[in-house]
């Protein structure tokens, strides 16, 4: 049965996609078999991988609005061993027409077991809000990844985030729990993220990773291309730090 990971912070450009397309493409390479679903109306995690999103008739809207089946919204071997469900801007209207639809929080979860038994990891991108779309990944997942910028303002809304989801587990999800928290945009240059790190450490009583994701110039060029880091550049930082990190995911298991 597959891990169902959210990749969640309601705080915009904490690197939520980059770690959902370059963590699953280097558990891809280390053999696993990974499905990514794209919940983000934005649909950034979908274009990451070269898919023109707005070409599908069958995308995460579709499927949970009950419009599609889950196989038929999954676009198969996106890279080698990643399987994606892609998202576009159709998803911003998706929380004003389930308003009125019953259990609307477990859409997701009922359609992933479908699905599960399939892949060794489930990776959710979620959008950068508390909306019923991140409450639906929550719902359906085991963890949630939790990336951090290492900027001054990164605490601000971890707390709500945290609060959040130990409501949703309360409420619709006892099983969730948080599998860590990991610093993008690092730069071992500044003063500032080396005190970031330790402010967050002193903090959070989360577990925190090890690894941290460098700010690197090819990292932020891959998605323009279409390729995650591992194939874009394959010997660049960035993709060693995602190695890394997939490495200590795999240990913490």
């Amino acid at each position: 049965m597959g891990k169902i990971i959210s990749i969640a912070n309601q705080k915009g450009g904490v690197g939520k996609t980059t770690t959902t397309i370059n963590l699953s493409a280097a558990l891809a390479e280390k053999g696993k078999k990974v499905l990514i679903i794209d919940i983000d109306p934005q649909g950034n995690t979908s274009s990451g991988f070269g898919v023109d999103k707005n070409e599908k008739d069958c995308t995460i809207y579709e499927l949970i609005l009950g419009y599609s089946t889950i196989n038929e919204a999954i676009i198969r071997d996106v890279v080698p061993g990643i399987d994606l469900i892609p998202s576009n801007v159709n998803l911003a209207g998706a929380e004003i027409e389930l308003i009125d639809k019953v259990h609307k929080e477990a859409i997701l979860k009922k359609e992933l077991d479908f699905v599960r038994d399939d892949y060794d990891f489930i990776m959710i991108d979620c959008p950068p809000s508390l909306n019923v779309l991140t409450v639906n990944a929550m719902v359906a997942s085991d963890t949630v990844l939790v990336p951090i910028q290492c900027e001054f303002y990164a605490l601000e809304g971890l707390s709500q985030l945290i609060h959040t989801i130990n409501l949703v587990r309360e409420r619709l999800n006892r099983k969730l729990d948080i599998e860590g928290i990991v610093f993008t945009m690092y730069d071992s240059r500044t003063n500032l993220s080396q005190q970031v790190v330790e402010n967050v450490k002193s903090h959070v009583s989360q577990h925190v990773y090890e690894t941290m994701i460098p700010r690197n110039v090819r990292l932020a060029e891959a998605p323009s291309y279409g390729e995650p880091i591992t194939i874009y550049d394959s010997r660049s930082v960035g993709a060693e730090a995602y190695r890394t990190l997939a490495q200590e995911l795999l240990e913490n298991q």
